[in-house]
């Protein structure tokens, strides 16, 4: 009879970045936040002032001159881009068998959202209302007042 020998168990493990753990923490996160997001977006919106009837540009352009609410939508956007790519990211690893075709589905889940959020981003933060005003828009007054135009 012969021993095997033993294996020293140094009692210390290896730590590594683990994508799906964080992947799956940032989906519970970002869902709760989410829902706080978008519930606030929908409360302000349609259930204050005049309703539904107040949305129209320049409701638009009043929430966009406020960097309050371009950065609630800014983030709003980046979760939601971020959460939907991430959960698309887990759908192609659970069905798509082939390699390449995970790798490159994955990367283009990946550039595709990059492209939005970047986008999404330049739209709010440097969205200007008066932009191609003339003398006969409904804005016209107040882009004279601003600055922006009829100098």
């Amino acid at each position: 009879m012969t021993a095997q020998p033993a294996v020293a168990a140094s009692g210390r493990r290896t730590r590594r970045f683990n994508i799906e753990k964080w992947g799956w923490m940032f989906m519970r996160v970002s869902g709760v936040l989410l829902v706080i997001l978008i519930f606030g977006h929908l409360f302000v919106n349609l259930m204050l002032g005049e309703g539904i009837h107040a949305l129209d540009f320049a409701f638009i352009a009043g929430k966009f001159a406020d960097p309050w609410w371009q950065w609630w939508d800014v983030l709003m956007l980046w979760l939601a881009l971020i959460h939907g790519a991430n959960g698309m990211r887990t759908i192609v690893n659970d069905y798509v068998t082939h390699p390449t075709a995970r790798k490159a589905l994955i990367w283009a889940l990946g550039l595709a959202a990059g492209l939005l959020i970047v986008l999404g981003t330049l739209v709010v933060f440097t969205f200007d209302p008066c932009l191609g005003v003339d003398e006969s828009s409904t804005l016209w007054d107040m882009c004279v007042a601003n600055g922006s135009v009829g100098n």
